[in-house]
């Protein structure tokens, strides 16, 4: 290993964002833990329980929202974290760390790996994304930025604003946020790069989005410098290597629930779903357990208990066996792509693009989707665009609008930020945390479709 490679003993920093003081584990819970906890009563995560995962607004009360789904990769992180652990802490002889420790960072850093998603799962970034580009609205809000600025809007992302919900937004008054320890924030970063580099970068997973925005590169900073991070460009570091199990964790996850999912709404039948999970969950070695149970329901249940099983083995063997090439930042790839099974795991998320995620209700709440953020964007847009302008002499139905933003979005005593990037910013955390419900409603109220009596 080069002298160059990246330092457990650096990595596992349980120095906290924001804080000159490091405080220290009690016998109760260790810093990891208190980060887990602290995600968990944030008011973000809580606004996951109503946002989009594959499903939109469903009505069924089984398939997953971003809650369901984000509990579910924290339980798959950690079991991940913790094997892994128990290995890395004897080949590295490390000292005052315990596989738990492992284990309890890759759950924390899973637990808030989708908080920064807006309404509408992927179809609500690619709004954002869309109506920045091709509306004369977005694009005339955008003409006083800087290039890197504008990037910022132009590729929305929500792993970036993930990144700053947790070390600006929640908690505002606290330097950093929530104050997580780095070890946490390192590992939630999976994309450890700015928007905008004018260097190129290599072709590597960790690469291909971005993981803060303009406002947030200091913040971002701080973190590399704590963790030992190398830079690889004027915006962008290696990526933590724990990072590469929350990754997997959340593919495992979508890969086969999806599946499940798209099984108990009808869209899949069970034969389908028992010739693809069959070869994920042992083939063979089930199929005794399998006879035993009488109703399908319950055969993918465990089909899908025993394929994350398998696939939490698999991808422990390959982290360890490539721990070196991911200490020097040389991995291109994700985990599963190297296992055994990743030939049938990509069978499985090609059956789901087919069948399940181009469904009826998928499609129809998505294009939905683009309508509401959109119209919210040029409303608030606008809106704030007066507000800054005229002050007080601002239009009427633009009093109102800015009077449906809390001040946090808008400025101290609703006097707007001075630099148009930062007033959008602020418009686009605004837009980005609401909950599917909400951002419906409030689209009906200000385009007049519902109106309170």
């Amino acid at each position: 290993m080069s002298e160059q490679a990246m330092q457990w003993t650096r990595l596992l920093s349980r120095a906290r964002l924001g804080r000159r003081e490091e405080r220290r584990d009690s016998d109760a819970r260790s810093a990891f833990q208190r980060d887990f906890d602290r995600i968990v009563f944030s008011s973000a995560f809580r606004r996951l329980q109503d946002k989009t995962q594959v499903f939109p607004l469903a009505r069924n009360d089984y398939v997953r929202t971003r809650l369901t789904h984000s509990l579910e990769v924290s339980s798959v992180g950690r079991s991940l974290g913790t094997l892994v652990g128990e290995v890395v802490i004897q080949r590295h002889r490390l000292q005052d760390v315990v596989a738990a420790d492992f284990g309890t960072i890759v759950a924390a850093a899973c637990l808030a790996h989708d908080i920064g998603n807006p309404p509408f799962g992927h179809a609500g970034e690619d709004a954002i994304r869309l109506w920045f580009r091709d509306t004369s609205r977005g694009q005339a809000a955008l003409a006083p930025l800087t290039p890197a600025e504008r990037q910022d809007f132009l590729r929305f992302e929500g792993n970036a604003q993930g990144f700053r919900l947790l070390t600006r937004l929640q908690s505002p008054d606290n330097p950093g946020g929530m104050q997580l320890t780095c070890a946490v924030l390192g590992t939630f970063s999976k994309y450890p790069r700015a928007g905008w580099s004018e260097q190129p970068l290599p072709d590597a997973v960790a690469y291909r989005k971005f993981g803060f925005f303009q406002e947030d590169a200091d913040s971002f900073h701080q973190l590399a410098a704590e963790l030992g991070l190398p830079a690889m460009a004027d915006a962008a570091w290696l990526r933590h290597p724990l990072a590469y199990l929350v990754e997997a964790a959340d593919d495992i996850c979508f890969r086969i629930i999806d599946i499940e999912d798209g099984f108990r709404l009808g869209l899949l039948d069970y034969q389908e779903v028992l010739e693809r999970l069959l070869p994920l969950a042992g083939g063979k070695r089930v199929e005794a357990r399998l006879a035993t149970l009488s109703r399908p329901k319950e055969r993918v249940e465990y089909l899908r208990a025993r394929a994350i099983s398998l696939m939490v083995e698999e991808v422990q063997q390959c982290f360890l066996e490539h721990e070196p090439a991911l200490l020097e930042g040389v991995l291109a790839q994700e985990l599963l792509d190297l296992i055994p099974s990743a030939a049938a795991l990509a069978g499985l998320r090609q059956l789901a693009e087919e069948q399940v995620y181009v469904a009826q209700p998928v499609v129809q709440v998505g294009a939905g989707g683009f309508e509401v953020l959109g119209a919210l964007l040029a409303a608030f847009v606008e809106a704030v665009e007066d507000l800054a302008c005229h002050g007080r002499a601002l239009s009427p139905r633009s009093r109102m609008l800015v009077h449906l933003m809390p001040e946090q979005f808008i400025g101290p005593n609703r006097v707007p930020q001075d630099q148009p990037y930062r007033r959008l910013l602020r418009i686009t955390d605004f837009v980005s945390g609401m909950t599917d419900s909400y951002a419906v409603g409030l689209f009906k109220q200000i385009t007049g479709i519902s109106l309170a009596r």
